[in-house]
């Protein structure tokens, strides 16, 4: 069987070195690349993307844009990372998981727009209340996320690692998104289901990798005023037999005094957990991934997978 020919293009930034890191040494794969000496020459980056059977672009926004303008070739399959088409008309949201059919709708699409970290977890937890009408599509949602500084990119990773960096911080933890417009919330409204924005507080830890997204719910505002037991049957029903979306047993979670951010790093998995207090009526629905996992570059890698008719898990753990 003859290799598929893979360009990654933006394969410096942090999601391209992850991609590069788990296919190199894959025997089903060639990987295109551009001669260092023609990293500028526009011609060149042409006719790369036109001669790979997948391009998977890790760029941003505009750059993808302009990327995708390039290709003519009609059979070139086009993973996007960036948030420039994870709402646009014509492209399929790589998200396997999300909904029955969706896996088969990645491998046979030409245009697959790679899930957004913050989203992913959003949507995991949202989707399966609001498909099957326990969660109002016009519900008055929050969503409270942490992650690991590596979802800034480069200039984030150097202003937490590299003490002569201008914008150096020992700061242990904040919040930004203050004017509550970021750019996973429509991303977010449109795959999860939601009518009206939800109010979105993304926060960043002093740590490198990690992230939870906390759903809390007040279930006595919700009209079939379900018990958490409720909530937990409908996610583990959703998710049954994924291989990287798995949820976490009622008891496991009770348990719990505690959940770290960190626990499923170096993974491709997404773990959903239910908190729940039947007296107060209350649920805390909490997705636990890795932010450069499942929240990007593990999912491209599963989507690519999808897209050559390899076995989901090929390369991911």
């Amino acid at each position: 069987m003859s290799k598929k020919q893979v360009l990654i293009d933006g394969e410096a930034g942090t999601t391209g070195l992850q991609i590069l890191e788990r296919i190199r040494q894959r025997d089903d794969i060639e990987l295109l690349s551009i001669d260092p000496a023609k990293r500028k020459d526009q011609a060149e980056r042409q006719r790369l993307l036109n001669a790979a059977d997948v391009a998977i672009l890790c760029l941003p926004d505009d750059a993808a844009r302009e990327s995708v303008s390039l290709i003519e070739n009609p059979d070139t399959v086009v993973i996007d990372a960036s948030t420039a088409h994870r709402v646009a008309e014509g492209w399929t949201y790589g998200f396997p998981e999300m909904a029955e059919g969706q896996e088969r709708a990645i491998a046979e699409s030409k245009r697959i727009a790679n899930v957004g970290c913050y989203a992913v977890g959003s949507v995991s937890v949202l989707r399966p209340l609001t498909e099957r009408g326990l969660l109002p599509n016009d519900y008055a949602a929050s969503i409270h996320a942490v992650s690991g500084y590596s979802g800034g990119g480069r200039q984030l990773i150097e202003s937490y690692e590299d003490p002569q960096n201008p914008n150096y911080t020992e700061a242990p933890y904040w919040l930004y998104g203050l004017g509550l417009a970021h750019k996973h919330v429509p991303e977010i409204m449109l795959y999860g289901g939601l009518s009206r924005a939800p109010v979105f507080s993304p926060s960043v830890g002093r740590f490198a990798q990690g992230m939870l997204v906390c759903l809390p719910l007040q279930l006595w505002a919700l009209p079939q005023v379900p018990a958490p037991a409720e909530l937990h049957a409908v996610y583990r029903d959703h998710y049954a037999g994924r291989r990287f979306v798995t949820v976490a047993d009622l008891a496991e979670s009770s348990a719990r005094q505690r959940l770290e951010p960190q626990d499923l790093n170096g993974s491709n998995q997404l773990k959903i957990h239910v908190f729940g207090n039947e007296a107060s009526e209350q649920a805390m629905v909490v997705a636990q991934l890795d932010n450069l996992g499942k929240g990007a570059s593990g999912s491209a890698i599963q989507n690519l997978n999808l897209v050559l008719g390899c076995p989901e898990e090929t390369g991911l753990v």
